[in-house]
């Protein structure tokens, strides 16, 4: 019986082995669907409106507009109606009040050197009292704070004003010594801004500042770019100390503090480029962490957003990332902490990109100079 179910078998295997079906060869690979490679094509990267094919600015800085000019005393040109409305208090209410006071505090302290020396008074008067001047030197001071407290609460009023619904978000963060930025209402954009240093002060094939980045101590490789014409709604906090965010042409000046959100709102008024700096002594240096904004068009602010992998607000968004794109993963202000790196600063011709064009220039306790 063994030997009759062996060969049965050993055959039946043969036939199996034999058999053509048994060796189907492998189907092709669907071939890839025009349709799928669709998406990759709608997701190429529009181009940042704001600079040139060289990464360079192409709105160039207007000297003595947006930044400080040499030998000036009066407030720079306001481009917010704030603003406009601060400055008007200041050069046609404050300014003249004040010179009408001083001099004539100055003509009586005159006259009363004058008229009342000992030459012409050998014999003091003994006069305590005058009930007509102590009325008119009570009532007077006091008539001028009413008349300057209607305007001034009304100022103050409206730099604490809530920014309306649909104002596009702004929030600055400080840090030892760089300014880093997030739109939490456009994507999550994150920006981290540095001083650009001269060109004496860089290596070579190493971006170093020009006169379209803008003035000595005040540009940055990276700009904020906020629209005309739209409600901005500055956040500020901090991830040290205390800084400010202080930008003079838009008659802000706002508190950046660790663990706090101060807020205020503003709309700019016309398109240009402006300067400020920190305004609060936060280290050795505070003197090194200027802000360059960029005011455009709502249009080119919206090709701004989408330059950066960003939407605007109602629009969707692209399907293919969940992170803007050219912004880092990981905590914009990081290059805060690294203390031992060197001081690194663009590329002379850089590509258009959202990634900081700098490191920090210098770490806890090094000037960077």
């Amino acid at each position: 019986m063994r030997s009759f179910l062996v060969p049965t078998i050993l055959l039946a295997a043969g036939l199996a082995f034999a058999s053509p079906g048994s060796a189907q060869p492998a189907a092709p690979a669907p071939a890839a669907s025009p349709a799928a490679a669709a998406p990759a094509a709608s997701a190429a990267k529009v181009a940042d409106p704001t600079l040139d094919a060289a990464g360079k600015p192409l709105h160039q800085a207007v000297p003595g507009v947006g930044e400080p000019v040499d030998k000036a005393f009066s407030l720079q040109q306001q481009v917010t109606p704030t603003g406009q409305e601060a400055h008007w208090f200041h050069n046609t209410i404050l300014l003249p009040l004040i010179t009408i006071i001083s001099i004539f505090v100055l003509l009586l302290l005159v006259w009363v050197i004058i008229r009342y020396r000992r030459a012409a008074n050998p014999t003091p008067s003994r006069t305590s009292h005058n009930t007509a001047i102590e009325i008119v030197w009570t009532l007077a001071p006091v008539l001028i704070l009413v008349a300057i407290a209607i305007p001034s609460i009304k100022l103050l009023a409206a730099q604490f004003k809530p920014a309306p619904k649909g104002a596009v978000t702004l929030k600055a963060i400080g840090n030892q010594w760089f300014w880093s930025y997030e739109y939490p209402d456009n994507g999550n954009i994150q920006l981290t801004a540095n001083m650009l240093k001269e060109e004496g002060q860089v290596g070579k094939d190493q971006r170093y500042r020009t006169d379209a980045d803008g003035p000595r101590l005040l540009a940055t490789d990276q700009r904020v770019v906020l629209p005309v014409g739209v409600p901005i709604r500055l956040v500020t906090t901090a991830t040290d100390v205390i800084h400010s965010w202080a930008m003079p042409a838009f008659w802000i000046k706002l508190d950046a503090i660790p663990g706090r959100l101060n807020e205020t709102s503003f709309i700019i008024q016309k398109e240009g480029v402006y300067f400020g700096q920190c305004s609060e002594l936060c280290g050795a240096r505070h003197a090194f962490m200027p802000i360059a904004v960029e005011a455009v068009s709502p249009a080119k602010f919206a090709q701004w957003v989408a330059s950066k992998g960003g939407t605007m607000p109602g629009a969707k968004a692209e399907p293919a990332s969940t992170t803007a794109m050219g912004n880092d993963a990981t905590d914009a202000t990081a290059n805060g902490t690294t203390e031992a790196g060197p001081t690194v600063d663009a590329t002379a011709t850089p590509a258009p990109s959202n990634k900081p064009a700098t490191a920090n220039p210098a770490g806890a306790g090094n000037t960077g100079n």
